[in-house]
C-alpha cells in the first residue's frame, strides 16, 4: 500500500479548558486534511490528548476524582468539541492507552539500546504547570519564564543525549529535509540550536502516574518525552509491519511555543536516535489573543468555540451548522503565522457580515436569482468568457501553492479573491442589460457566474464544509466539484436544473438589546389608539408634480441595514449609472427576492442618510392596511432606467 498522507496536531493537557486558542491547531490540520482529501489523497489524520502529566494527577486529586476516570471524561469533552466543530480526524491517540505505553517503552528501549540514553543525577527547578524543567539562569524573579511557580528537583534519572545531535539537527534542518514554516520560526530554531544544546531529564519519580521506564518501576518517562512519540504511536510501530505507511508525517501543526525547546530539536532527535524517519513539515502557529491578552483559564477570558457558534446560530437566525462554518472560518482565515492574532466579539460580527453574508452569499444569492431569472435555472451550454477562465485559473494557482506552503491564511484569501471577483463580474457584465437587449453573450455570462460559484465553493469546503455543501445543493451538484475539473470549467454540467436561491448567511443585527420598557409605558401601548386616516395632501400643479423624476431601476444588491429592523441598503442600477438606496421595507420583503427585479424610484431626490449610511433616491411603494410596503413595478420589461410620467 502507498504512503498515506499523514497530519498530526500537538496535543492538549486534558486538564485545559478547551477554546478557540487550544482547537486551532486542530482545525488547521482538519483543513489540510479536508483539501488533500479534495485532491484525491489518501490522508490519515490525527489528533489526540496528553494524560500522563504530574500535574493532571494533582488536579484530579485536587478535584476528588480517581485519576483514569477524569483524564477520561475531559478526553471525551474534547472529542466532543472536536467533533461538533466538524474534524473528520481518523485517530485519536490518547497517552494513557496500553499501544501508546507499548511505543513509548519501545522508543525509550531502542534509544537505550543505541546509547543515547544514560543515567545520572538531576538537580534543577521544575514547572509542574508546564512539565519543563529549568536552570538557575532560566528563571524569572523566581519563577518559571511563564510567571509559573518552580519546585526544587534532586533526584536520579535517566538523560538522553541531545547534545550530542546539534550537527545533524542543523543539516535537517538547513537542508529543508524538514521544513520549518513560518521562516521567521525557522530562524529562531536555528538560532536555539546554534546555542547549544543540553542533554535532557527524561525521567521523574514515579508518583503513581505516568509510563514507567522499562525495567525501572521507580522513574516514569518525563512527560514530553512520551507526550511527543504519541504522534508515532498511530503509525502502529514497532508492532504494525506497515507502519511506514504512515509515518513519517507529511505535516505536524503545533503553537509557537513548543516548537523550539521540543517539537524542532527533542523530538527529531529522539527519531533520528532511533534510525526512524522526522517528519517532513513543522508549522508552528502564533497564538489568539483575546484583546491583546493570552487566552486562559486563570485569566477568566476563556471563548469556547461550540458556545460562540450557537451564539450566532440565535442572533442571527443561521442554521447551527452554518454557525460552526462561520467560527472556523474566522480562526482560519485569519491563522497568525509570524505575529500573534488577535479576536475580538466585534470584528467576528464585521467580518461574519462583510466576508460571509455580503461577499459571498450575495455572490451565491445573485448567481442563481439571474440564473433563474434571464436563463430559465438551467445551466447555460456556453463556453466560460476568458475573463472569468482566467480568474479562476489564477485564483486556483494562489491556493493551491498558498496550501502547499501551509498558509490557510493567504489560501482563504485567495478563495474570497475569486468571491469578490464574481461580485464585480456581475455588475461589470450587468446580465440583465444583456437579457434586454437579447445579446448572445448572456450564456457565457450565466455560465461564468455559476462555473466561478461552484470553483469558490470547492474552495471554501476544507474552510466550510457545511457551506460548501449548501452551495453545491443550490447549484445542483450531489457532492464536491471535483477537482481535477475545476480549470477546464467543467464542473456542472450544461442543461442542469438549478434550485431556487436559499440565503445562508442571514445578516446578522449587531445592535445592543434595548431596555425593556417600564411598567408605565407598557400598559400605556395597551391603550394606544388606532391609527385615524391620513388627511389628503393639497393639490399641486402639473408644473410641481413633473419636478419630480422618476425612473425604472433594476436591483443589483439587497441586504438589511445594520442596527434597523426596518431598513434595506440597496444597489440599483438607473440606466448607466449605480445607486445606493435606503428603503423601510425589511419587513415585507426577503433581500433575496428583490435581486434582478425592476423598481420605480425618486432620481432627483436629494441625497439623505439614514443609520449612517448615504440614500441617493427612494423607491416608490403603497401603503397596505397594516402600513407595510407595496413595490411598484412595470407590469413588464421597461427598458433600463427609463422615466415614469
Amino acid at each position: 500500500m502507498a504512503k498515506r498522507f499523514c497530519i498530526v496536531t500537538a496535543i492538549p493537557y486534558v486538564n485545559a479548558v478547551p477554546h478557540i486558542g487550544n482547537t486551532l491547531t486542530n482545525l488547521a490540520g482538519d483543513v489540510v486534511a479536508r483539501y488533500r482529501r479534495l485532491r484525491g489523497d489518501d490522508v490519515w489524520y490525527v489528533v489526540g490528548t496528553d494524560e500522563n502529566g504530574l500535574k493532571i494527577k494533582e488536579a484530579a486529586e485536587k478535584a476528588g476524582r480517581d485519576p483514569k476516570e477524569f483524564v477520561a471524561e475531559i478526553a471525551g469533552r474534547f472529542e466532543t468539541i472536536y467533533r461538533g466543530l466538524g474534524m473528520e480526524y481518523d485517530d485519536f491517540v490518547r497517552t494513557t492507552s496500553e499501544r501508546h505505553v507499548r511505543t513509548t517503552q519501545a522508543l525509550f528501549q531502542k534509544l537505550q539500546e543505541n546509547g543515547h540514553i544514560t543515567k545520572g543525577t538531576y538537580e534543577g527547578w521544575y514547572d509542574v504547570s508546564t512539565e519543563t524543567f529549568y536552570r538557575e539562569e532560566d528563571l524569572v524573579d523566581g519563577k518559571s519564564p511563564d510567571g509559573n511557580e518552580v519546585r526544587w528537583v534532586q533526584e536520579e534519572n535517566y538523560f538522553f543525549r541531545l547534545s550530542a545531535f546539534e550537527e545533524p539537527l542543523l543539516k535537517l534542518i538547513e537542508s529543508g529535509e524538514m521544513r520549518i514554516i513560518p521562516e521567521t520560526r525557522r530562524n529562531e530554531v536555528l538560532s536555539f540550536i546554534r546555542q547549544g544544546l543540553r542533554d535532557m531529564c527524561i525521567s521523574r519519580r514515579n508518583p503513581g502516574w505516568g509510563i514507567p521506564v522499562p525495567g525501572d518501576e521507580s522513574k516514569v518517562i518525563y512527560v514530553w518525552f512520551d507526550a511527543l512519540i504519541n504522534y508515532l504511536t498511530t503509525s502502529g510501530w514497532p508492532d504494525n509491519p506497515n507502519w511506514s505507511e504512515i509515518w513519517p508525517a507529511d505535516v505536524q501543526w503545533l503553537g509557537k511555543d513548543i516548537l523550539a525547546r521540543f517539537h524542532a530539536t527533542l523530538w527529531p532527535a529522539m527519531l533520528m536516535g532511533a534510525g526512524l524517519p522526522t517528519p517532513k513539515a513543522l508549522v508552528a502557529h502564533g497564538w489568539i489573543l483575546l484583546s491583546g491578552e493570552k487566552i486562559s483559564k486563570s485569566k477568566g477570558n476563556v471563548v469556547p468555540p461550540l458556545e460562540l457558534a450557537q451564539e450566532l446560530a440565535e442572533r442571527s437566525g443561521c442554521a447551527p451548522e452554518i454557525a460552526i462554518d462561520a467560527v472556523r472560518y474566522q480562526l482560519l482565515s485569519t491563522m497568525p503565522y509570524e505575529n500573534d492574532g488577535n479576536f475580538s466579539y466585534e470584528e467576528f460580527d464585521r467580518r461574519y457580515n462583510s466576508d460571509l453574508a455580503n461577499d459571498l452569499g450575495n455572490a451565491l444569492n445573485r448567481s442563481l436569482a439571474m440564473a433563474h431569472r434571464f436563463v430559465g435555472g438551467v445551466v447555460p451550454d456556453a463556453p466560460l468568457e476568458d475573463e472569468a477562465r482566467q480568474a479562476i485559473g489564477q485564483a486556483l494557482d494562489a491556493y493551491e501553492a498558498a496550501m502547499d506552503d501551509y498558509r490557510l491564511e493567504r489560501a482563504a484569501e485567495a478563495a474570497w479573491g475569486l468571491v469578490r471577483f464574481l461580485n464585480k463580474y456581475i455588475d461589470t457584465r450587468a446580465p440583465w442589460n444583456l437579457a434586454k437587449n437579447q445579446d448572445p453573450a448572456l450564456g457565457s455570462v450565466v455560465r461564468s457566474m455559476l462555473e466561478s460559484l461552484a470553483v469558490a465553493s470547492a474552495m471554501v469546503a476544507p474552510y466550510m464544509p457545511n457551506t460548501a455543501k449548501a452551495i453545491a445543493e443550490q447549484l445542483g451538484l450531489e457532492g464536491a466539484p471535483s477537482w481535477g475539473g475545476l480549470r477546464q470549467g467543467g464542473s456542472l454540467a450544461p442543461g442542469a436544473t438549478l434550485r431556487q436561491p436559499k440565503p445562508i448567511f442571514p445578516r446578522l443585527d449587531v445592535r445592543k438589546a434595548a431596555p425593556a420598557p417600564a411598567p408605565q409605558q407598557q400598559q400605556a401601548a395597551k391603550t394606544k389608539p388606532s391609527k385615524k386616516e391620513e388627511a389628503p395632501l393639497p393639490e399641486i400643479s402639473i408644473e410641481e408634480f413633473l419636478k419630480v423624476e422618476l425612473r425604472v431601476a433594476r436591483v443589483l444588491e439587497a441586504e438589511a441595514l445594520e442596527g434597523s429592523d426596518k431598513l434595506l441598503k440597496l444597489q440599483v442600477m438607473v440606466g448607466e449609472e449605480k445607486r445606493q438606496i435606503v428603503a423601510g421595507i425589511r419587513k415585507n420583503y426577503n433581500p433575496l427576492d428583490l435581486i434582478g427585479r425592476q423598481v420605480v424610484v425618486v432620481f432627483n431626490l436629494k441625497p439623505a442618510t439614514l443609520r449612517g449610511t448615504e440614500s441617493q433616491g427612494m423607491l416608490l411603494a403603497a401603503v397596505d392596511e397594516d402600513g407595510g410596503a407595496i413595490l411598484l413595478q412595470p407590469d413588464r420589461e421597461a427598458p433600463e432606467g427609463a422615466r415614469v410620467r
